[in-house]
Parts: C-alpha cells; structure tokens; sequence
C-alpha cells in the first residue's frame, strides 16, 4: 500500500552559504526509508545536491480527512518507457490519493507496461465532479446511479435442497 509523506530537507550549511533554501516534497512512498530515499533522488536531479551534501529536516505522513467519502482525483505524472519519456493526464475514484496513486500505478504497469520506479508524480488535485473530464469517470458521477445483481444464485444452507433433479428450475434473474 501506498502512503502520502511530506519530506522537507535543505543542502548541508557550508562556510560559504551557511543557510540554503530549504526543499519541500510530497513523496508516495510504502514507507518512511523509501519516501526519504526517493527525496533524495529528486533533489539530486532537480536542484544538484548529493546525497552526501543533503540534510533531511522533517518527515510527515499525510492521512486522508474523510476517508469513507468518495472523491474524483487528477494526477498528473510522467513516466520514461522504452522510447522516451511521456508527460500524461489520469483520473482514478477513490476514497483517497494514496488509493487513487495504487489504481494510477497499477494502470500504467497494465496499459503501459511502466515500473514504479519510472513514474513521477507532478501533481494530483481533488476534482469536482464539474472537472472531471474522461468518459470512464463522467458514468459514475450521476448521483441515481445503480448496480443491479442480475444473475443471482440461489444457494440453501442445507444439503438435502441440492439436487440435480427439480420440478421447475429455479429464476436467478430479478
């Protein structure tokens, strides 16, 4: 399972630069060392700091607000496949980012054939139901929306009811 951590670190103070910008970033990690890990990595393609040079100020975990209610997520991302690197646009319905980031990186190892590791995340945001742009969400939004159980079986508890041979066959469909 994925978990949302917000890691804060800074480059080591030096003599000539005793205090430096401190960096801020929202890390889905399935823990704490991979989420720091991952910080590092960022930091040193974005901003050249080595792992030697960083300091790590603050590790906080995230944890959804109202994690029974229903929400529609955007995540953009970019990911490196075998061409080159893409930039892409995904909407997932969950109960929370970290459900929505799981679905996101189950969805691109199935459709694009892409590792963890590959994959980064710009940016995600909480969309109203206005927002949602793809047709696979906009068919859930309706709020009359029903999910009949066609094809029923009917199953008695005990064992002298099942036999192969009835009178009349029994109707699964309601």
């Amino acid at each position: 399972m994925v978990r949302q951590f917000e890691i804060t670190g800074r480059k080591l103070p030096t003599k000539d630069q005793p205090v430096g910008p401190i960096y801020r970033m929202n890390i889905f990690a399935p823990n704490s060392v991979v989420a720091k890990s991952r910080f590092n990595y960022f930091l040193s393609h974005l901003k050249k700091v080595k792992r030697s040079h960083c300091e790590i100020l603050e590790v906080k975990e995230y944890f959804e607000r109202k994690p029974t209610l229903v929400k529609n997520f955007g995540i953009n991302l970019r990911y490196d496949s075998r061409t080159g690197t893409h930039n892409m646009y995904k909407e997932y319905r969950d109960t929370s980012l970290c459900g929505a980031v799981e679905q996101m990186y189950c969805d691109m190892a199935a459709r694009h054939r892409a590792q963890r590791q590959s994959i980064q995340i710009l940016s995600t945001q909480v969309l109203k139901s206005s927002d949602v742009v793809r047709a696979s969400m906009k068919q859930f939004i309706d709020s009359k929306i029903k999910f009949p159980l066609i094809h029923r079986q009917i199953r008695c508890p005990t064992k002298q009811y099942r036999s192969p041979f009835k009178a009349n066959r029994p109707s699964t469909l309601f």
